[in-house]
């Protein structure tokens, strides 16, 4: 056989179907999982239609709270609005703790805190993406997680006046009084929350550019005081 035949026949073995998907996780245990977790709010695959959760059919690449005629929370909404696309590290954030990319979700979900058991869950989702073929997993070192808060940052005891002091960046777009007209409220909020929520800005998983700016100026002393003055708020 002729050389020049010879590489066409290798290029079409090679060409001839999709190259597969890179390992996430196990999709197989992932589907337990899902039925364990998941199943009792969301539908997923052929026929899938939305229940107290939308559907996660073609999840990746998804905009958050883009599934026609689900009512989704404001909160959730709003990181739509702002840019949340699910991910790899996105869902992975959420998956782990779903306060940690929207405060106020109303998923009553607490949260997987298992690495591996989260990668097998979305190992199982992306099956039921398009070409998950295209979806390729980041980098190990380059790869984004929810933050991994040391205990210690979020035992800081802050100090509400110093949070005081420090919130006028704050008010000048988020109200003092709790409205929500257009930004909302960060009043009443646990110290808990407050504090994951701006070291998810910090890590860039929450996708708003000016919140990520201001999150990345402050200090875990500081974000704990202003969680502990925002929570004392009427």
């Amino acid at each position: 056989m002729a050389r020049r035949q010879l590489l066409a026949l290798v290029f079409c073995a090679v060409h001839a179907a999709p190259l597969a998907a890179e390992s996430i996780g196990d999709p197989t245990r992932g589907a337990t999982l899902f039925d364990r977790q998941c199943k009792a709010c969301h539908q997923i695959g052929a026929g899938a239609t939305n229940r107290v959760g939308p559907v996660l059919s073609n999840l990746f690449g998804r905009k958050a709270g883009a599934v026609p005629d689900f009512k989704y929370s404001k909160p959730l909404t709003r990181m739509g609005a702002d840019g949340l696309i699910w991910t790899l590290q996105t869902l992975d954030a959420y998956i782990e703790n779903p306060k940690a990319l929207v405060s106020g979700t109303r998923m009553n979900y607490r949260g997987m805190a298992d690495a591996t058991a989260r990668a097998d869950l979305i190992a199982f989702l992306r099956d039921y993406s398009d070409q998950p073929q295209n979806i390729p997993e980041s980098e190990p070192t380059a790869r984004k997680t929810a933050p991994a808060l040391d205990p210690a940052i979020l035992a800081i005891e802050g100090d509400p006046e110093y949070g005081a002091y420090l919130s006028s960046e704050c008010s000048t777009c988020h109200r003092r009084d709790g409205t929500d007209d257009g930004i909302p409220s960060i009043t009443q909020w646990p110290p808990e929350d407050f504090v994951v929520a701006m070291h998810a800005y910090k890590a860039k998983l929450r996708p708003h550019p000016v919140m990520q700016m201001m999150a990345s100026r402050l200090s875990n002393d500081e974000i704990a005081a202003l969680a502990a003055y925002f929570a004392t708020l009427e």
